[in-house]
């Protein structure tokens, strides 16, 4: 179910889930949201998308009234505004993940298909990677195992000379940090550095994003269009993800490094560019050049220097370092404050092998210090982790597949067929609550979908202890 009343908007979202296939339910606010949830549509919804400006509603609230009657719905929330202040009031109103406008396909899509798995980054929020994105120097850079260590001296190095430079690495391992870190520390560090995301962008619109294209130069082209590579003119051009270039446009692309001149569809002459272009994929170029999927050429010109970033479980021991490192960085964020974080946790952190490397254990962490209560993490603010380490460890099973299949249930009827008392029915769910959770009242509220006053108030009416 999308929330939105914009009708652009709207013919966007649809058409971007609807390429994964997935069908889309309309709804123009909140009032209406809520009313649809109890049809037969609205009961077979796999995830709710919100824009953050729904009318008559603020996003947290609405997210608050969703969960008490779908608990387990995932959340997903857009916002023209890249806060992390709306981050953190999204996430503690129980919002699932967060994306910000406009919206990359591959971002929505991805966000999207993590709601129906149980996939090792399912419930994390990926784009907090680039909330909190001060760029770092290369002595600032966590991490002392040897392979990395090798990787940031290759890109020192490298950093001072004019030449392309090719970054390769797993997802979320910091590319983009090695690629700024090689730009600040650069003789062009006063200009700016331009990102493109090569996999975000139209097959059809890549030449025109990096090249540029002039009034009337093809259909739809009502205005003249400056490319990235003249933007970056005297700085430094980001090409991230750049084995998902068209062939065609890796031919333009081949030539601007050749003849540093680049031009824009429709125009009669070329213009000359000073741009140092540094590239980064998450394949193996030399793969994809094998493969026909990358041009041999363009490979040679790009990887005049390789930086390769090894995962974060090829580097274990630089968990804990990292997680202090970036638990500072969290805490300089809107509506967060300084935590440690305790043996116990960090032990933790360190048996999972983190697929999504060190974006998701930023995300990990940025999760757990928002619904922290306390002034350290422990472990019981890693219960995702924790799941998925034990899935691991019990060949696939989830902690909830494992802990639901034995746990008993609440009985609805009396043994004469009658329905049981609703006071002893809400009984039986508490203390079943209160089990399940070990105890802890505020996730024990939060997940009945009540506050914590209110659930010591029933513990009284009904007289339940909370060691129940």
């Amino acid at each position: 179910m999308l929330i939105d009343d914009e009708p652009a908007q709207r013919r966007l979202v649809s058409a971007l889930a609807a390429r994964a296939g997935w069908r889309t339910l309309f709804a123009n606010d909140g009032e209406m949201a809520m009313a649809m949830l109890g049809t037969q549509d609205g009961m077979r919804l796999d995830a709710i998308v919100i824009d953050q400006w729904s009318p008559e509603y603020q996003p947290a609230e609405l997210i608050r009234e969703i969960r008490v009657q779908r608990p387990a719905l995932p959340i997903l929330i857009l916002t023209a505004h890249n806060s992390v202040a709306v981050a953190v009031d999204a996430m503690r109103a129980g919002a699932t993940d967060y994306l910000s406008k406009p919206i990359a396909p591959d971002r929505l899509l991805a966000a999207l298909n993590a709601t129906l798995s149980d996939g090792a980054d399912a419930g994390e929020l990926r784009p907090l990677t680039e909330k909190i994105s001060a760029p770092l120097a290369f002595e600032e850079i966590v991490g002392s195992a040897p392979l990395f260590r090798a990787a940031l001296a290759v890109a020192a190095k490298a950093a001072r000379a004019r030449v392309p430079v090719l970054i390769e690495g797993e997802s979320g391992v910091g590319k983009d940090v090695m690629a700024r870190a090689i730009h600040a520390a650069s003789p062009r560090f006063r200009q700016q550095m331009v990102t493109v995301n090569c996999g975000a962008i139209p097959p059809n619109l890549v030449e025109s994003e990096l090249f540029g294209h002039e009034r009337g130069a093809f259909t739809g082209a009502f205005d003249r269009h400056v490319g990235r590579f003249v933007t970056a003119d005297m700085g430094t051009l980001f090409l991230d993800e750049v084995s998902e270039l068209p062939l065609d446009a890796q031919v333009k692309l081949l030539r601007v490094l050749q003849d540093g001149e680049v031009q824009p569809i429709g125009a009669r002459m070329p213009s000359h560019v000073d741009v140092r272009v540094i590239a980064a994929t998450n394949k193996t170029l030399a793969d994809e050049v094998e493969a026909g999927r990358f041009r041999e050429d363009l490979y040679y010109r790009l990887n005049v220097v390789q930086v390769t970033v090894p995962p974060l479980r090829e580097r274990g021991g630089d968990v804990p370092a990292l997680s202090r490192h970036l638990l500072a960085r969290i805490a300089g964020q809107p509506g967060l404050r300084s935590l440690g974080i305790t043996a116990e946790a960090l032990a933790l952190l360190m048996q999972h092998d983190w697929p999504g490397n060190v974006r998701q254990l930023q995300n990990a962490l940025f999760r757990a210090a928002v619904l922290c209560e306390g002034d350290a993490l422990t472990p019981q603010d890693f219960p995702q982790i924790a799941a998925q380490i034990t899935a691991r460890r019990t060949g696939g099973r989830t902690v909830s597949q494992v802990s639901h299949q034995d746990a008993a249930g609440v009985t609805l009827f009396e043994e004469d067929g009658h329905v049981r008392a609703l006071t002893d029915i809400e009984a039986d769910v508490i203390r079943l609550a209160i089990g399940h959770y070990r105890g802890r009242m505020t996730e024990v509220a939060r997940r009945l979908g009540i506050g914590r006053s209110t659930l010591y108030r029933k513990l009284a009416e009904l007289g339940i202890e909370s060691a129940a």
